[in-house]
């Protein structure tokens, strides 16, 4: 089992910047791919962006492609989510979650093994 706690959320205006980062521990961090999801008050969670056990395969949601840039310090068992051109529709909880039997991320909230309590992103018009 991995524990995940998130840390760097908070209220930011439209085209500002936040830096998420996720903290793992238990089983060995570099064995298997992170991804970040977040969830809108009414909506459904949604992937946002997933990262490979190594750092060399990224995945993005369309809607943050050019904006977002996830990445994973491995010896830090940290993974980050950088958050640039913030809009109002990027509010929600951000959640890390881990993938321990895949090296490679998936989109798919379900493929997922372990989640963090979430952080909340604010975005203001």
């Amino acid at each position: 089992q991995v524990q995940l706690v998130e840390s760097g959320g908070g209220l930011v205006q439209a085209g500002g910047s936040l830096r998420l980062s996720c903290a793992a521990s238990g089983r060995t961090f570099s064995d298997y791919a992170m991804g970040w999801f977040r969830q809108a008050p009414g909506k459904e969670r949604e992937f946002v962006a997933g990262i490979s056990w190594s750092g060399g395969t990224r995945y993005y949601a369309d809607s943050v492609k050019g904006r977002f840039t996830i990445s994973r310090d491995n010896a830090k068992n940290t993974v980050y989510l950088q958050m640039n051109g913030l809009k109002p529709v990027d509010t929600g909880v951000y959640y890390c979650a881990a993938d321990q039997w895949a090296g490679v991320p998936s989109g798919i909230s379900s493929s997922y093994d372990d989640w963090g309590q979430g952080t909340q992103v604010t975005v203001s018009s």
